[in-house]
């Protein structure tokens, strides 16, 4: 009987040692996070659902919002990508945005500054608008963008028609229509 009783209190001492073990794993594990969203500047770099976007009208207005007219007189619809310096997938799109760009009016709003924030414009400045700076920071905030890149197919009239974070998915959503 003295075993049976040694033998419950040493398993009910493992278990209550396990609990504070794993209430410190989710301590560290929020710290991380917390650390995490504040090196990112609150922005997310994981993927989401961006069509909680489509619907919206952007919130921009003026020259950058004008869309371009096609020979027949037919506003076409506008891409705008939405890229952050620090993430490593704009790089990656930012080519391939390019020469999506080269057929349709385009805008592309690089979030962030430094050299990296550089090399995305020089990638794209060519075939669309750029928009940099405090400026991209806002636009960011405003449409709500949470991860990057994020690519957004915009009918004539501002309003967001089709959000993706990849640009073939996007391409194949517009060819389907």
């Amino acid at each position: 009987m003295t075993f049976l009783i040694a033998a419950v209190v040493l398993v009910g001492v493992l278990c209550v040692l396990d609990l504070l073990l794993t209430f410190a794993v989710l301590r560290r594990l929020r710290e991380h996070t917390a650390e995490l969203a504040r090196l990112a500047g609150g922005t997310r770099f994981a993927p989401y659902d961006p069509g909680v976007l489509v619907g919206r009208t952007l919130p921009w207005t003026g020259t950058d919002a004008d869309t371009d007219a096609d020979t027949d007189g037919v506003d076409r619809p506008r891409l705008v990508a939405f890229f952050d310096v620090n993430c490593d997938a704009c790089h990656e799109h930012a080519p391939q945005f390019a020469v999506t760009a080269r057929t349709q009016a385009a805008m592309a709003v690089i979030s962030g500054a430094g050299p990296r924030a550089d090399d995305l414009v020089q990638m794209v400045a060519d075939v669309s608008s750029v928009i940099t700076a405090e400026r991209a920071d806002s636009l960011v905030k405003a449409v709500g963008v949470e991860a990057f890149p994020t690519f957004l197919r915009v009918g004539p009239d501002g309003t967001i028609v089709a959000a993706q974070t990849e640009l073939t998915t996007l391409a194949e959503m517009a060819s389907a229509k």
